[in-house]
């Protein structure tokens, strides 16, 4: 009697499982000038060294132009605070290497990475925008958002 041929077997889609694991993440929101921008953070084990006091995140940004005009991200200010209360200033053109240009009812959506020295943290910032039709400048609140891993020894915030 032939042998039935096994039936395929399924790999999940690298895509869905990580739409479900950005639903699942911590979601941090701020609306400036009809601009929302929104992140969700996720820690990497794989990058992270905890012996050598290295921790490793990356965090999902989400920026929606619910206005009427055009928008473009010139600039970015980041503060990003760890664990012991210790500050540090960053600035930098653009984000991920591009100034994107945010059409009216348009979203751009990047992903990059953060490591501090110690288990847990926090970032928040600002974009420098400005409307090209108008060369209006403003700023855009990037929410405060937690960095935290499974070595934290306690929640400080």
């Amino acid at each position: 009697m032939p042998q039935k041929p096994a039936p395929p077997r399924l790999i999940a889609d690298p895509e869905s499982s990580l739409a479900e694991a950005m639903e699942a993440a911590p979601r941090f929101e701020a609306v400036t000038n009809d601009i929302t921008v929104s992140v969700r953070t996720f820690w990497l084990e794989d990058q992270s060294q905890p012996e050598e006091h290295h921790f490793t995140w990356a965090y999902h940004i989400r920026i929606e132009n619910g206005g009427s005009e055009t928008v473009q991200l010139l600039s970015r200010s980041w503060e990003m605070t760890d664990g012991r209360g210790k500050t540090d200033h960053i600035h930098g053109e653009g984000v991920v290497g591009e100034q994107p240009v945010i059409v009216a009812s348009d979203v751009f959506e990047y992903t990059s990475g953060a490591a501090l020295p110690t288990p847990c943290g926090f970032m928040r910032g600002l974009f420098h925008m400005i409307v090209p039709a108008t060369s209006e400048r403003f700023e855009v609140t990037i929410p405060a958002f937690s960095l935290d891993s499974p070595h934290r020894l306690g929640l400080v915030h």
